[in-house]
Parts: structure tokens; C-alpha cells; sequence
């Protein structure tokens, strides 16, 4: 059985390793995206060594998206998924970028109306646990490397069960828990050192990069977060572990 939190607990909540006010967390968080918003392609390359667009084309083939659909990209930040959706639901689909992050999207559209996709993408700034949009809307939702920074990850993913249509399917691509105890080790020592130093010499920011490593370890895991997506009305909730359970990609369905 789970224990109810404390009052205390439901007052705080974690902010990397850090215990926050519950209500001053999405603003923390803020914080940390406006700071690396110019320069998060970047930084997405050299910490991943290029491996995250191996990740997402992973996404993107697990999503069994048609021409046609409606697509939301969730905490779709600069719009990698979207530009890949853009092209398969064709000009009769719909693809959504949303981000709960100004600064994150304004580089999304920006990217993306550069690299002459507009038409079928529209961009929303919508907090993941209210969603804005009508019920059973979508075909498909994805949030890739963004749930771990939602206040109420509950609510969040209860949220997006309800604008999903009967048939569709969320998947969630996140940083998740290594399945060997020697990667842990290397994968803890390159967050703790090396990733901080990156940020600090790219974006003159180590403590934003500090942050997104402790997120990355208060994060639930595999198991832990197929069950919530179970809680939330989820249905053959599974998942994938990549590159050693360092990344997971978690799907399911909405009957």
C-alpha cells in the first residue's frame, strides 16, 4: 500500500534535489528554460553526442502516426518531434507544438518557419496538467524530455488521457534509470562533472545543467512511471529502454 503524504510533503516538492514550495516550482523551472532555450539544440547534441535524434526517430516509428491525424508535441520545446510529424499527417493533419515555456517555443517557431514548415503546426504555450484542448481530440501525444520537469506528473498525464481520441496513444520519451549498476556509475560521474562544465562553457549556466541531472535522478522509473500511466486509464502500458536504460520510451493507449 502507499502512504498518503504528510502535509508537508504535499506542500514541497522536488526541485532536482532540492525541496521547494509546490507552487513555486513551475516558475523554477521557468527559470531554467529561459536561460537555455537559445542554445538547447546545442547543448542536446554535445551532451547526447548526437544519440537523441536516435531516440526521437525511435519515437517517431513507435507512433504509428498517419497523413491526416492530429498530433501534440508536448513540452515539444524547439520542435524536433513536430517537424517529423509536420511531414507524415501531410496538409490534411494537424500537429500542435506546445510548450508551457515562452521562451522554448518562440525557438521552435522560429526553427521551424525557418525551415519553411508552417500550414499544418500550430503553436500553444499550455501547462501539461490543464491541458487547452477539447476532449478526445488527438490521435497521438508526445512528450519527450519533459515530464520529469511537470509539478503534478498525475495530473499531467490524467490531462492528456482525456484529449486523446478512443484508439490513440501517448508515448513519453524520458531520461529513466540505467539497467546495469557500471553504466550507472559512468552515466552519474559524466551528469555530476562533465555536464555542469558543458553548460558552464556553452551557455555559461552549470547550475541550469546541475538541476537537469538531479531531475533526471528524482525522476520515477520505468516501472514506477508504466504504473501512474496505468492510474491515469493508460491501456498495454509498455516500455523500451535505450542506450542501456539511460533514456525509455513508455507508451499506451486510450480505449
Amino acid at each position: 500500500m502507499i502512504e498518503k503524504n504528510s502535509h508537508q510533503d504535499q506542500e514541497t516538492i522536488d526541485f532536482g534535489y532540492q525541496k521547494v514550495k509546490r507552487q513555486e516550482k513551475e516558475s523554477l523551472v521557468a527559470d531554467v528554460f529561459h536561460s537555455v532555450a537559445a542554445k538547447y539544440d546545442l547543448m542536446n547534441d554535445v551532451m547526447s553526442m548526437g544519440i537523441h535524434r536516435v531516440w526521437k526517430r525511435f519515437t517517431i516509428d513507435c507512433s504509428g502516426v498517419r497523413p491526416g491525424q492530429k498530433v501534440l508535441d508536448l513540452a515539444g520545446g524547439t520542435g524536433d518531434l513536430t517537424a517529423k510529424f509536420s511531414r507524415i499527417v501531410g496538409e490534411q493533419g494537424e500537429v500542435v507544438l506546445a510548450d508551457i515555456n515562452n521562451s522554448m517555443l518562440k525557438v521552435g517557431r522560429d526553427k521551424l518557419r525557418d525551415k519553411g514548415i508552417v500550414g499544418n503546426v500550430s503553436y500553444v504555450q499550455a501547462n501539461a496538467e490543464q491541458l487547452p484542448f477539447p476532449d478526445d481530440h488527438f490521435d497521438c501525444i508526445t512528450i519527450a524530455f519533459g515530464l520529469r520537469n511537470v509539478t503534478d506528473k498525475d495530473a499531467a498525464l490524467r490531462s492528456m488521457f482525456r484529449v486523446l481520441k478512443p484508439g490513440g496513444r501517448l508515448l513519453v520519451l524520458e531520461f529513466s534509470k540505467p539497467v546495469a549498476k557500471p553504466l550507472s556509475k559512468v552515466y552519474d560521474a559524466y551528469s555530476f562533472h562533465i555536464l555542469p562544465k558543458m553548460g558552464q562553457l556553452i551557455v555559461n549556466d552549470p547550475d541550469s545543467y546541475r538541476y537537469l541531472a538531479e531531475s533526471i535522478r528524482m525522476h520515477p522509473d520505468q516501472e514506477t512511471l508504466k504504473g501512474m500511466m496505468e492510474q491515469a486509464g493508460f491501456e498495454q502500458a509498455s516500455y523500451y529502454n535505450l542506450t542501456g536504460g539511460i533514456v525509455a520510451l513508455h507508451r499506451g493507449y486510450k480505449f
